[in-house]
């Protein structure tokens, strides 16, 4: 039998300690940051040790292209209908006030629930699920 690994997610990003902090904010994880006056990388880690690390890292040039992996939020995880699609809105308005940008809601039919795809502060996509 396979043994289970932890892993983590790695941005690339022209403000690490920017975008570690929103998504701090999104997950209820902790920030780690280098030593003061450096923005070299960050680091968001789940204060329970169960979710995934997510690492930070600046790099000189800036995103031109759709990502090819995303994070989905699971904010509306067994909801259905009106009550998911409310819970995941409440969401959206959340992470807007935080910096995130909502590109586009998807209703709910009937071979799918509803979700909202989104951009973090630096334009990465995810999607509130």
């Amino acid at each position: 039998m396979a043994s289970v690994k932890k892993f983590q997610v790695t941005f690339d990003c022209a403000e690490p300690g920017r975008v570690a902090r929103f998504w701090c904010e999104v997950l209820g994880y902790v920030v780690t940051l280098p030593s003061e006056g450096q923005d070299s990388w960050a680091v968001c880690s789940d204060p329970t040790g169960e979710g995934p690390r997510m690492y930070f890292q600046r790099v000189p040039e800036g995103k031109v292209a759709k990502n090819r992996v995303h994070v989905d939020v699971r904010a509306g995880t067994g909801l259905v209908g009106a009550e998911r699609l409310a819970v995941l809105e409440a969401e959206r308005d959340r992470l807007v006030a935080l910096g995130a940008v909502c590109t586009n809601v998807l209703y709910a039919d009937e071979n799918n629930e509803s979700c909202i795809n989104m951009q973090d502060v630096e334009g990465n996509e995810f999607c509130l699920d």
